[in-house]
Protein backbone atom coordinates (compact mmCIF):
# COMPACT_ATOMS: atom_id res chain seq x y z
CA UNK A 1 0.00 0.00 0.00
CA UNK A 2 1.10 3.89 -0.78
CA UNK A 3 0.70 6.06 1.47
CA UNK A 4 2.14 8.85 -0.65
CA UNK A 5 -1.16 10.76 -0.53
CA UNK A 6 -1.16 11.22 3.04
CA UNK A 7 1.91 12.75 3.05
CA UNK A 8 1.37 15.98 0.35
CA UNK A 9 1.46 19.23 1.60
CA UNK A 10 -1.57 21.23 2.05
CA UNK A 11 -1.76 24.94 1.07
CA UNK A 12 -4.60 27.23 2.91
CA UNK A 13 -6.32 30.04 1.70
CA UNK A 14 -4.10 32.16 4.26
CA UNK A 15 -0.74 31.07 2.96
CA UNK A 16 0.31 28.93 5.38
CA UNK A 17 1.40 25.45 4.01
CA UNK A 18 0.74 22.00 6.43
CA UNK A 19 3.20 19.23 5.44
CA UNK A 20 0.92 16.47 5.49
CA UNK A 21 -2.57 15.30 5.84
CA UNK A 22 -2.03 14.34 9.64
CA UNK A 23 -4.34 15.92 12.13
CA UNK A 24 -3.93 15.86 15.42
CA UNK A 25 -7.66 17.46 16.72
CA UNK A 26 -8.71 18.47 19.78
CA UNK A 27 -8.46 16.76 23.36
CA UNK A 28 -9.21 17.42 26.61
CA UNK A 29 -5.78 17.35 28.30
CA UNK A 30 -6.27 18.99 31.32
CA UNK A 31 -3.00 20.23 31.91
CA UNK A 32 -3.61 23.52 32.53
CA UNK A 33 -2.70 24.55 36.50
CA UNK A 34 -4.80 26.12 39.28
CA UNK A 35 -4.14 29.40 37.02
CA UNK A 36 -4.98 28.23 34.10
CA UNK A 37 -1.31 28.71 32.34
CA UNK A 38 -0.23 25.96 29.99
CA UNK A 39 2.16 23.96 32.21
CA UNK A 40 5.87 22.15 31.32
CA UNK A 41 4.35 18.41 31.09
CA UNK A 42 1.59 20.19 28.45
CA UNK A 43 4.51 21.38 26.16
CA UNK A 44 6.42 18.46 26.61
CA UNK A 45 3.60 16.58 25.13
CA UNK A 46 2.80 19.05 21.91
CA UNK A 47 6.59 18.60 21.65
CA UNK A 48 6.26 14.71 21.53
CA UNK A 49 3.61 15.01 19.00
CA UNK A 50 5.22 17.18 16.70
CA UNK A 51 8.34 15.68 16.84
CA UNK A 52 6.28 12.31 15.90
CA UNK A 53 5.37 13.85 12.26
CA UNK A 54 1.62 15.08 12.51
CA UNK A 55 1.49 18.13 10.35
CA UNK A 56 -1.62 19.89 12.20
CA UNK A 57 -1.58 19.78 15.76
CA UNK A 58 -4.83 21.35 17.09
CA UNK A 59 -4.84 22.28 21.24
CA UNK A 60 -7.73 20.96 23.39
CA UNK A 61 -10.55 23.05 24.50
CA UNK A 62 -8.62 26.38 25.42
CA UNK A 63 -11.40 28.67 27.29
CA UNK A 64 -12.11 32.60 26.60
CA UNK A 65 -13.18 33.28 30.04
CA UNK A 66 -11.78 31.78 33.10
CA UNK A 67 -15.32 31.78 34.66
CA UNK A 68 -16.86 30.08 31.99
CA UNK A 69 -14.61 26.61 32.16
CA UNK A 70 -15.25 22.89 30.50
CA UNK A 71 -13.54 21.25 33.54
CA UNK A 72 -10.65 21.47 36.24
CA UNK A 73 -7.47 21.62 34.20
CA UNK A 74 -8.54 24.20 30.95
CA UNK A 75 -6.04 27.04 29.87
CA UNK A 76 -7.69 30.29 29.36
CA UNK A 77 -6.46 32.82 27.50
CA UNK A 78 -8.28 36.22 28.10
CA UNK A 79 -5.26 38.53 28.41
CA UNK A 80 -1.65 38.47 28.15
CA UNK A 81 -0.63 37.69 31.51
CA UNK A 82 0.83 34.37 30.34
CA UNK A 83 1.82 35.06 27.44
CA UNK A 84 5.80 33.56 28.07
CA UNK A 85 4.36 30.34 28.66
CA UNK A 86 2.40 30.06 25.94
CA UNK A 87 5.35 31.39 23.36
CA UNK A 88 7.23 28.45 24.46
CA UNK A 89 3.79 25.88 24.14
CA UNK A 90 3.86 27.53 20.41
CA UNK A 91 7.69 26.80 19.86
CA UNK A 92 7.28 23.05 21.29
CA UNK A 93 4.39 22.45 18.62
CA UNK A 94 6.44 23.71 15.84
CA UNK A 95 8.98 21.37 15.87
CA UNK A 96 10.10 18.98 12.72
CA UNK A 97 7.81 21.76 11.07
CA UNK A 98 4.49 21.27 12.08
CA UNK A 99 1.88 23.83 12.52
CA UNK A 100 -0.03 24.50 16.15
CA UNK A 101 -3.61 25.69 16.38
CA UNK A 102 -5.62 26.69 19.46
CA UNK A 103 -9.22 25.93 19.81
CA UNK A 104 -11.08 28.62 21.14
CA UNK A 105 -14.10 27.77 23.38
CA UNK A 106 -17.02 28.71 25.30
CA UNK A 107 -18.64 25.91 27.43
CA UNK A 108 -22.04 27.17 27.83
CA UNK A 109 -24.28 25.47 29.75
CA UNK A 110 -21.71 22.18 29.29
CA UNK A 111 -19.90 23.58 32.06
CA UNK A 112 -19.63 20.81 35.15
CA UNK A 113 -21.50 21.73 38.30
CA UNK A 114 -17.79 21.16 39.57
CA UNK A 115 -16.59 24.17 38.28
CA UNK A 116 -19.84 25.83 37.42
CA UNK A 117 -22.70 26.79 39.95
CA UNK A 118 -24.08 28.50 37.16
CA UNK A 119 -23.44 28.20 33.71
CA UNK A 120 -25.09 30.36 30.79
CA UNK A 121 -26.42 29.09 27.57
CA UNK A 122 -28.53 30.81 24.79
CA UNK A 123 -31.75 29.66 26.53
CA UNK A 124 -32.31 27.80 29.89
CA UNK A 125 -33.01 24.49 28.72
CA UNK A 126 -31.37 22.45 30.77
CA UNK A 127 -28.58 19.23 30.05
CA UNK A 128 -30.26 15.63 29.80
CA UNK A 129 -29.28 12.37 28.90
CA UNK A 130 -27.21 9.77 31.10
CA UNK A 131 -24.49 12.62 32.22
CA UNK A 132 -27.13 15.89 32.96
CA UNK A 133 -26.46 14.86 36.49
CA UNK A 134 -23.18 16.27 36.41
CA UNK A 135 -24.58 19.68 35.69
CA UNK A 136 -26.47 22.79 37.23
CA UNK A 137 -29.15 24.16 35.13
CA UNK A 138 -28.00 27.47 32.83
CA UNK A 139 -29.41 30.90 32.92
CA UNK A 140 -30.25 32.50 29.55
CA UNK A 141 -27.72 34.86 28.00
CA UNK A 142 -28.60 39.03 28.00
CA UNK A 143 -27.64 40.41 24.57
CA UNK A 144 -25.00 42.32 26.53
CA UNK A 145 -23.16 39.11 27.68
CA UNK A 146 -23.10 37.83 24.11
CA UNK A 147 -21.47 40.55 22.40
CA UNK A 148 -19.57 40.49 25.01
CA UNK A 149 -18.40 36.91 24.59
CA UNK A 150 -17.82 37.48 21.09
CA UNK A 151 -14.99 40.30 21.65
CA UNK A 152 -13.39 37.52 24.47
CA UNK A 153 -13.24 35.39 21.14
CA UNK A 154 -11.51 37.97 19.36
CA UNK A 155 -9.26 38.95 21.59
CA UNK A 156 -8.01 35.60 22.68
CA UNK A 157 -7.74 35.16 18.77
CA UNK A 158 -5.52 38.13 18.64
CA UNK A 159 -3.29 37.18 21.85
CA UNK A 160 -2.48 33.71 20.35
CA UNK A 161 -1.54 35.27 17.16
CA UNK A 162 0.98 37.48 19.47
CA UNK A 163 2.21 34.52 21.24
CA UNK A 164 3.38 32.76 17.49
CA UNK A 165 0.63 30.33 16.57
CA UNK A 166 0.23 29.20 13.38
CA UNK A 167 -3.14 29.94 13.53
CA UNK A 168 -7.36 29.77 15.92
CA UNK A 169 -9.77 27.04 15.86
CA UNK A 170 -13.32 28.25 16.59
CA UNK A 171 -15.21 25.21 18.75
CA UNK A 172 -18.79 25.29 17.46
CA UNK A 173 -19.50 21.71 17.52
CA UNK A 174 -19.90 18.94 20.47
CA UNK A 175 -22.78 20.84 22.45
CA UNK A 176 -20.63 23.80 23.72
CA UNK A 177 -21.96 27.18 23.35
CA UNK A 178 -21.42 28.23 19.95
CA UNK A 179 -22.88 24.88 18.52
CA UNK A 180 -25.55 25.42 21.46
CA UNK A 181 -26.76 28.38 19.23
CA UNK A 182 -26.59 26.85 16.12
CA UNK A 183 -29.32 23.88 17.65
CA UNK A 184 -32.98 25.32 17.87
CA UNK A 185 -33.18 22.35 20.88
CA UNK A 186 -30.81 24.37 22.80
CA UNK A 187 -31.34 27.86 21.33
CA UNK A 188 -35.04 28.70 21.78
CA UNK A 189 -34.18 32.99 21.47
CA UNK A 190 -37.18 35.10 19.72
CA UNK A 191 -34.13 38.01 19.31
CA UNK A 192 -31.62 38.50 16.81
CA UNK A 193 -29.56 35.65 18.26
CA UNK A 194 -32.75 33.02 17.99
CA UNK A 195 -35.21 31.64 15.58
CA UNK A 196 -34.14 31.09 12.02
CA UNK A 197 -30.72 29.32 11.46
CA UNK A 198 -29.47 33.06 9.88
CA UNK A 199 -29.77 34.56 13.41
CA UNK A 200 -28.71 31.37 15.27
CA UNK A 201 -25.34 31.46 13.56
CA UNK A 202 -25.01 35.16 13.81
CA UNK A 203 -23.02 34.67 17.17
CA UNK A 204 -20.34 32.28 15.23
CA UNK A 205 -20.38 34.73 12.02
CA UNK A 206 -19.70 37.67 14.10
CA UNK A 207 -16.78 35.62 15.94
CA UNK A 208 -15.39 35.19 12.85
CA UNK A 209 -15.51 37.82 11.37
CA UNK A 210 -14.37 39.77 14.21
CA UNK A 211 -11.43 37.55 14.30
CA UNK A 212 -10.21 37.82 10.83
CA UNK A 213 -10.42 41.80 11.02
CA UNK A 214 -8.15 41.05 14.18
CA UNK A 215 -5.74 39.06 13.19
CA UNK A 216 -5.86 39.38 8.96
CA UNK A 217 -5.49 37.12 6.25
CA UNK A 218 -2.03 35.53 6.82
CA UNK A 219 -3.02 34.44 10.04
CA UNK A 220 -5.25 30.92 10.07
CA UNK A 221 -9.01 30.69 11.28
CA UNK A 222 -10.58 27.55 11.71
CA UNK A 223 -13.71 26.37 12.59
CA UNK A 224 -15.39 22.95 14.49
CA UNK A 225 -19.17 22.14 13.41
CA UNK A 226 -21.69 19.02 13.75
CA UNK A 227 -22.16 17.33 11.00
CA UNK A 228 -25.84 17.07 13.16
CA UNK A 229 -26.20 16.53 16.40
CA UNK A 230 -27.83 13.03 15.87
CA UNK A 231 -31.16 14.61 17.88
CA UNK A 232 -34.60 15.14 15.88
CA UNK A 233 -34.86 18.72 17.47
CA UNK A 234 -31.19 19.42 17.32
CA UNK A 235 -28.51 20.90 15.16
CA UNK A 236 -29.36 18.99 11.42
CA UNK A 237 -27.51 17.88 8.60
CA UNK A 238 -28.95 20.24 5.83
CA UNK A 239 -28.25 23.37 8.82
CA UNK A 240 -24.56 22.19 9.19
CA UNK A 241 -24.33 22.33 5.31
CA UNK A 242 -25.93 25.60 5.23
CA UNK A 243 -23.19 27.41 8.16
CA UNK A 244 -20.46 25.46 6.75
CA UNK A 245 -21.17 27.09 3.09
CA UNK A 246 -21.54 30.55 4.34
CA UNK A 247 -18.16 30.08 6.43
CA UNK A 248 -17.00 29.18 3.44
CA UNK A 249 -17.65 31.84 1.52
CA UNK A 250 -16.49 34.29 4.23
CA UNK A 251 -12.99 32.54 3.76
CA UNK A 252 -12.40 30.40 6.53
CA UNK A 253 -8.96 28.39 5.87
CA UNK A 254 -9.99 24.80 7.28
CA UNK A 255 -13.31 23.40 8.42
CA UNK A 256 -13.04 20.19 10.66
CA UNK A 257 -16.40 18.11 10.47
CA UNK A 258 -17.52 16.11 14.05
CA UNK A 259 -21.00 15.21 15.39
CA UNK A 260 -22.94 14.79 18.65
CA UNK A 261 -22.75 16.35 21.96
CA UNK A 262 -22.46 15.24 25.69
CA UNK A 263 -26.59 14.03 24.98
CA UNK A 264 -25.77 12.07 22.55
CA UNK A 265 -21.43 11.31 22.51
CA UNK A 266 -20.91 10.17 19.11
CA UNK A 267 -18.02 11.89 18.90
CA UNK A 268 -16.68 9.70 21.62
CA UNK A 269 -17.87 6.46 20.53
CA UNK A 270 -15.52 3.73 19.35
CA UNK A 271 -16.97 1.95 16.04
CA UNK A 272 -15.35 1.04 12.73
CA UNK A 273 -14.84 3.53 10.15
CA UNK A 274 -14.90 6.82 9.87
CA UNK A 275 -18.17 8.16 11.07
CA UNK A 276 -18.67 11.49 8.81
CA UNK A 277 -16.49 10.43 5.69
CA UNK A 278 -19.79 10.52 4.02
CA UNK A 279 -20.69 14.17 4.70
CA UNK A 280 -17.49 15.12 4.31
CA UNK A 281 -18.38 14.00 1.00
CA UNK A 282 -21.30 16.20 0.27
CA UNK A 283 -19.94 19.17 1.86
CA UNK A 284 -16.95 18.78 -0.18
CA UNK A 285 -18.87 18.50 -3.46
CA UNK A 286 -20.09 22.19 -3.24
CA UNK A 287 -17.48 24.36 -1.38
CA UNK A 288 -13.31 24.43 -2.10
CA UNK A 289 -12.78 25.09 1.35
CA UNK A 290 -9.91 22.10 2.92
CA UNK A 291 -11.78 20.09 5.08
CA UNK A 292 -10.57 17.68 7.70
CA UNK A 293 -12.80 14.65 8.87
CA UNK A 294 -12.25 13.55 12.61
CA UNK A 295 -13.03 10.09 14.10
CA UNK A 296 -13.16 6.83 13.47
CA UNK A 297 -9.74 6.20 11.98
CA UNK A 298 -8.04 3.74 12.38
CA UNK A 299 -6.07 1.89 9.90
CA UNK A 300 -3.58 3.18 7.90
CA UNK A 301 -5.47 2.05 4.19
CA UNK A 302 -8.66 3.97 5.85
CA UNK A 303 -6.58 6.95 6.06
CA UNK A 304 -5.15 7.43 3.33
CA UNK A 305 -8.19 6.40 0.97
CA UNK A 306 -10.54 9.05 2.25
CA UNK A 307 -7.57 11.47 1.38
CA UNK A 308 -6.70 9.87 -2.19
CA UNK A 309 -10.31 9.36 -2.91
CA UNK A 310 -11.20 13.03 -2.28
CA UNK A 311 -13.88 12.82 0.76
CA UNK A 312 -11.65 15.25 3.06
CA UNK A 313 -7.94 17.07 2.94
CA UNK A 314 -6.83 16.15 6.10
CA UNK A 315 -7.56 12.96 8.74
CA UNK A 316 -8.34 13.42 12.72
CA UNK A 317 -6.96 10.79 14.73
CA UNK A 318 -7.48 11.68 17.94
CA UNK A 319 -7.51 8.45 20.08
CA UNK A 320 -5.25 7.03 18.46
CA UNK A 321 -2.53 9.17 18.53
CA UNK A 322 -3.02 9.57 21.92
CA UNK A 323 -2.37 5.54 21.91
CA UNK A 324 0.71 6.71 19.33
CA UNK A 325 2.21 9.48 19.30
CA UNK A 326 4.71 9.30 16.79
CA UNK A 327 1.78 7.66 13.79
CA UNK A 328 2.43 9.43 10.56
CA UNK A 329 6.42 8.11 11.36
CA UNK A 330 5.36 5.03 11.95
CA UNK A 331 3.02 4.74 8.91
CA UNK A 332 5.60 6.21 6.55
CA UNK A 333 8.00 3.33 7.85
CA UNK A 334 5.28 0.78 7.50
CA UNK A 335 5.41 -0.18 11.49
CA UNK A 336 1.51 0.55 11.78
CA UNK A 337 -1.44 -1.11 9.59
CA UNK A 338 -3.78 -0.76 12.27
CA UNK A 339 -5.00 -0.55 15.86
CA UNK A 340 -8.02 -1.56 17.51
CA UNK A 341 -9.21 0.71 20.56
CA UNK A 342 -9.86 -0.43 24.20
CA UNK A 343 -13.70 -0.73 25.35
CA UNK A 344 -13.32 -0.07 29.31
CA UNK A 345 -15.23 -1.69 31.41
CA UNK A 346 -15.96 -1.07 35.64
CA UNK A 347 -17.46 -4.78 35.24
CA UNK A 348 -20.89 -3.29 36.89
CA UNK A 349 -23.18 -2.39 33.28
CA UNK A 350 -25.28 0.17 35.21
CA UNK A 351 -22.39 2.44 35.87
CA UNK A 352 -21.21 1.97 32.62
CA UNK A 353 -23.97 3.55 31.12
CA UNK A 354 -23.79 6.52 33.61
CA UNK A 355 -20.17 7.47 33.32
CA UNK A 356 -18.71 5.20 30.13
CA UNK A 357 -18.16 8.50 28.10
CA UNK A 358 -16.38 10.52 31.02
CA UNK A 359 -14.27 7.13 31.68
CA UNK A 360 -13.30 6.88 27.48
CA UNK A 361 -12.48 10.73 28.32
CA UNK A 362 -10.44 10.04 31.13
CA UNK A 363 -8.47 7.01 29.55
CA UNK A 364 -6.83 8.73 27.03
CA UNK A 365 -6.01 11.91 29.48
CA UNK A 366 -4.54 9.43 31.40
CA UNK A 367 -2.13 8.34 28.05
CA UNK A 368 -1.41 11.96 27.25
CA UNK A 369 -0.31 12.40 30.95
CA UNK A 370 1.87 9.36 30.90
CA UNK A 371 3.12 10.35 27.05
CA UNK A 372 4.32 13.98 28.66
CA UNK A 373 6.24 12.95 31.35
CA UNK A 374 8.49 10.31 28.91
CA UNK A 375 6.56 7.10 30.19
CA UNK A 376 5.24 4.52 27.39
CA UNK A 377 1.46 4.21 27.11
CA UNK A 378 -0.11 1.74 29.31
CA UNK A 379 -3.25 0.13 27.59
CA UNK A 380 -5.88 -1.68 29.68
CA UNK A 381 -9.64 -2.55 29.56
CA UNK A 382 -10.10 -1.63 33.66
CA UNK A 383 -12.48 1.26 33.55
CA UNK A 384 -11.41 1.44 37.52
CA UNK A 385 -7.67 2.57 36.61
CA UNK A 386 -8.92 5.73 34.36
CA UNK A 387 -12.11 6.68 36.45
CA UNK A 388 -9.45 6.59 39.68
CA UNK A 389 -7.48 9.39 37.36
CA UNK A 390 -9.95 11.35 36.58
CA UNK A 391 -11.18 11.48 40.25
CA UNK A 392 -8.04 12.76 41.48
CA UNK A 393 -8.00 15.47 38.42
CA UNK A 394 -11.99 16.29 38.86
CA UNK A 395 -12.61 15.63 42.09
CA UNK A 396 -15.76 13.31 43.84
CA UNK A 397 -18.36 15.89 43.18
CA UNK A 398 -18.45 15.12 39.25
CA UNK A 399 -19.96 11.55 40.93
CA UNK A 400 -22.61 12.69 43.31
CA UNK A 401 -25.90 13.37 41.34
CA UNK A 402 -27.03 17.25 42.61
CA UNK A 403 -30.67 18.65 43.55
CA UNK A 404 -30.80 22.23 42.06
Amino acid sequence: MTTSTLFAPLTLASGEVIKNRFLKPAMSEVMGDKSHRPTQQLINLYRHWAEGGTGLLITGNVMIDSNALGEVGNVVIEDESNLGWLRTWAEAGQQNGAQIWVQLNHPGKQSPRNVSQHPVAPSAVPMAGANSFAFNDPRELTINEIHEIVRKFVRSAEIVKKAGFNGVEIHAAHGYLLNQFLSPHDNRRSDEYGGNLTNRMRILVEIYEGMREAVGDDFSIGVKINSTDFSEDGFSEADSLTVIKQLSELGVDLIEISGGNYENPEMIKTTGGAFFVNYAAKVKAQIATPIAVTGGFKTAAGMNAAVADGATEMVGTARVLALVPDLPMQIRSGQFQSIDLDFLSTGIKSLDGKIGSMIGLSYYEMQMARIATGKSVRRTTNAWIPLSFSLRKQGLSILIPQRN
